[in-house]
């Protein structure tokens, strides 16, 4: 009988290695399509993007932790390690969201908040499914007054209060929507109300930055933007890290649960 042993000091691919395809397994695109989101939302925020091994960081400019995306993109040798590299990637004063789509010990001495398990999704090209019915019109934003419009629902609606005070047009500029970054806003008698964003990296598309102002919510508007934003390149999936109560909406539009990532907040130190 030949032995399931591996030959002595044969390698063993653990899926992490930095030579390998991003399509060596969903996940490890889906970690390295939102790598991209973060470097694009650092990009939109004139911001500053910094990586290592087995993580990377986007510093926004501000404090709002929702401007300052961190990944934990290989499971790590040394959490503390990890945590104090992250760490030192964000001043004092300033909180930020981190993702780790690998189970973590408890963070807490490390200055890091437990946010929750969020579900990764991924909706395959094989899912059918048409467009949600609803009376908004979902339009790409290209123009700078459509840009200035999704930013603002975006501001106001997902919420990100520590935007409100920056100038129309500063976030989404005309610079940001590039060949792998597009937007969309949806307006309802003629005002917009709902936004979301695209964005193809690793061979998948990220949805993200879906928002709907109160007075639009339950007309069908955010599975609108979602769709938009979901089959913007219609030969490639989707993925999105989802919400307990947002699972059945995108259910609906053909997304797969697939797994539970870790969110974590790390907070800003006291002045």
């Amino acid at each position: 009988m030949t032995s399931m042993l591996p030959e002595q000091g044969e390698y063993l691919t653990t899926g992490w290695e930095e030579d390998l395809p991003a399509t060596d397994s969903l996940v490890r695109q889906s970690v390295l399509a939102h790598v991209s989101w973060a470097r694009a939302l650092t990009t939109a925020a004139r911001g500053h993007f910094a990586e290592g091994h087995g993580w990377c960081a986007g510093r926004g400019g501000g404090a709002s932790a929702l401007l300052n995306w961190a990944l934990v993109t290989s499971p790590p040798r040394s959490w503390s390690s990890t945590m104090a590299a992250l760490s030192a990637a964000y001043p004092d004063d300033v909180s930020a969201i981190v993702i780790s789509p690998f189970p973590a010990p408890d963070l807490t001495a490390h200055g890091f908040e437990l946010v929750g398990h969020p579900p990764l999704m991924f909706r395959p090209t094989s899912a059918s499914g048409t467009a949600p019915a609803t009376s908004v019109e979902v339009r790409q934003a290209t123009t700078p007054t459509e840009l200035q419009d999704a930013e603002r629902v975006l501001v106001e609606g997902y919420p990100m209060p520590d935007m409100a005070d920056l100038p129309p047009g500063d976030f989404y500029r005309s610079d940001v929507v590039d060949a792998s970054t597009r937007v969309f806003v949806g307006y309802r008698d003629g005002q917009p109300v709902a936004t979301s964003a695209a964005h193809s990296a690793a061979g998948v598309t990220v949805v993200e930055n879906v928002a709907v102002l109160g007075s639009a919510r339950g007309r069908g508007a955010g599975a609108a933007l979602t769709w938009a934003a979901t089959t913007t390149w219609p030969d490639q999936g989707a993925v999105l890290i989802a919400s307990d109560d947002g699972q059945p909406v995108y259910e609906r539009l053909g997304f797969l649960r697939v797994e539970r990532w870790t969110c974590w907040l790390r907070i800003e130190s006291p002045a």
